[in-house]
């Protein structure tokens, strides 16, 4: 189904709650993911590097949101880049279950 995710992420009242890495079991591979949890829905995203290197700029100039974490902002300086892996996962949608490690 087409959304625009321009309208769901461009909220300036939503707030990011917690941000992080996690593993995605998928139904025969692990995928290393970053989640984004706000105080409305999730947001299941992959880690992508840019294979291209920037020609002679400073990359540390890039500005970053401050409320990333450290590591994210690091991974987005060196040219990284999120990209969204499914539509978001409203909250009052999701149930978590705890399951033993693999």
């Amino acid at each position: 189904r087409e959304n625009s995710s321009e309208s769901i992420l461009s909220s300036a009242n939503r707030l990011l709650l917690h941000e992080g890495r996690l593993m995605l079991a998928e139904s025969t591979r692990l995928l290393d993911v970053y989640l984004f949890l706000f105080e409305d829905f999730l947001l299941i995203t992959k880690l992508k590097r840019n294979k291209k290197k920037y020609g002679g700029s400073d990359t540390s100039l890039i500005p970053v949101c401050p409320s990333l974490s450290p590591e994210l902002q690091s991974f987005i300086r060196e040219g990284g880049f999120c990209t969204v892996l499914d539509q978001p996962i409203p909250l009052d949608r999701l149930i978590l279950k705890n399951v033993e490690p693999i």
